[in-house]
């Protein structure tokens, strides 16, 4: 194994520690005797050695200290050798435990961190849902009260729509307050329009028939009361409700007149 392989392998950072069985130790001890660039790589990973010790310890023992010291010294005796003379270094063994135990304990407190994060980013997405909650049941509530005194206001005026022929059994409702010239429409009676198609609403005058586009019934899905707010009319005689395609049509299509009414 040249010094590469020896250098790639792991045994030399054994070897410092003491832990290469006696023969391979004795072996590299005698290699880095004749090798000035092994014994270099050696000498550096033992002042790593003293400078983790010196971050991680309270402080360097001085058998330690005397151990690596006689390493480095030109004339000390083999590594193995050394160890056996002093025995098993607790100390050294304690310094190394204490780092191990610290990268241990900031690999749980970052594993903590990240946890932690995860539930505070939870929170805060249930927290913006219960609040986006909030705000749809009271923009439905609103809605709710405005339908409620829509239908209460004894200033309006209520014009029942039957259904035409082409959907006999559809009905609506239109509550139109002349003083104030607002119109709501009430359209629980029509059926689902097909997909492209919107309701379009009409005031109208009869002699001679003239209508006036005052509103579409859009999102009709959406709104569960079907009760719409529309466009304000200054005269009408009648109202009628047609089904054109998605944006509204210049005139009705009668062909497609769903529910008509007479003031």
């Amino acid at each position: 194994m040249d010094t590469r392989d020896l250098t790639e392998s792991g045994n030399l950072e054994l070897y410092v520690y003491g832990l290469l069985p006696e023969d391979e130790a004795r072996r590299i001890a005698a290699m880095s005797a004749e090798n000035p660039q092994l014994r270099e790589e050696i000498e550096q990973i033992e002042l790593a050695v003293i400078d983790l010790s010196s971050a991680f310890a309270p402080f360097i023992p001085a058998s330690v200290y005397r151990l690596i010291s006689s390493r480095i010294a030109p004339d000390s005796p083999a590594p193995m050798e050394s160890v056996q003379k002093r025995g098993f270094n607790w100390a050294a063994l304690t310094g190394w435990a204490a780092a191990v135990l610290l990268l241990l304990g900031i690999g749980y407190f970052y594993k903590e961190l990240d946890e932690r994060n995860e539930r505070v980013a939870e929170v805060e997405k249930q927290r913006k849902s219960l609040q986006e909650a909030v705000v749809t049941l009271e923009a439905a509530k609103k809605s709710g009260d405005e339908a409620l005194a829509v239908v209460r206001d004894t200033a309006n005026t209520v014009v029942a729509l039957g259904g035409q022929a082409v959907s006999p059994q559809s009905a609506a409702k239109v509550y139109w307050n002349r003083e104030t010239q607002s119109v709501y429409v009430d359209a629980q009676g029509l059926p689902r329009p097909p997909e492209g198609m919107v309701y379009q609403v009409w005031a109208l005058k009869l002699d001679p028939l003239t209508p006036v586009s005052i509103g579409l019934l859009e999102n009709f899905e959406a709104d569960n009361r079907k009760i719409f707010a529309v466009s304000q009319a200054a005269e009408a005689e009648a109202f009628g409700i047609t089904l054109e395609p998605a944006g509204g049509s210049a005139t009705p299509t009668l062909e497609q007149l769903y529910v008509l009414g007479k003031v």
